[in-house]
């Protein structure tokens, strides 16, 4: 039954597989070395089943994967994230802003400043929200933070409606 479950492992069949290996674990108690083997393999395969998340397809849901990286602090992952999200849509001005804080914590001022200074532009919300985040602190000593945040920004076009269509909200322009 043993060799069973490492034959259907080989050939990932990684469902027969488990179903052996728990006759094993069942059937053979007290065979330590055996049940501890089992015990393992079963584990790959119980893993191997397990869904998988799909991978993300619209700029939202690059930004909210993103997120959830940035907050379990793999900052790099975030960055590939905003990247993806940026190519689907470049003026997502979420995106932007993420980066610019993704960018500030891996000291790339120019780039946070880049971004930071483009997602102003394209919501002028995210004005307030940069002179209070804690995540842009390595940018307050630098002049040019202090320009982007006194600086009108000029009025950009809305992004268009299929932006949207993951079920995200758009924004009421200011008047």
């Amino acid at each position: 039954m043993y060799e069973r479950g490492l034959q259907a492992l080989q050939r990932r069949d990684f469902a027969a597989s488990a179903a052996a290996l728990r006759t094993v674990i069942e059937r053979y108690p007290d065979e330590r070395e055996l049940l501890e083997r089992a015990r393992l393999y079963l584990k790959v395969c119980e893993r191997e089943l397990e869904p998988k998340e799909p991978a993300p397809k619209t700029a939202d849901e690059w930004v909210y994967a993103a997120t959830v990286a940035q907050n379990s602090g793999d900052v790099g992952a975030a960055m590939q994230h905003l990247q993806r999200a940026l190519q689907q849509d470049p003026r997502h001005d979420h995106a932007h802003y993420m980066m610019a804080a993704a960018s500030a914590q891996r000291r790339e001022l120019g780039t946070a400043m880049e971004h930071l200074r483009r997602a102003i532009a394209l919501n002028g919300e995210n004005r307030s929200r940069a002179k209070q985040d804690p995540d842009l602190e390595l940018l307050r000593d630098d002049p040019a933070f202090r320009t982007v945040l006194e600086t009108p920004a000029e009025p950009v076009a809305p992004r268009p409606a299929a932006a949207f269509a993951s079920g995200a909200r758009a924004r009421k322009p200011r008047r």
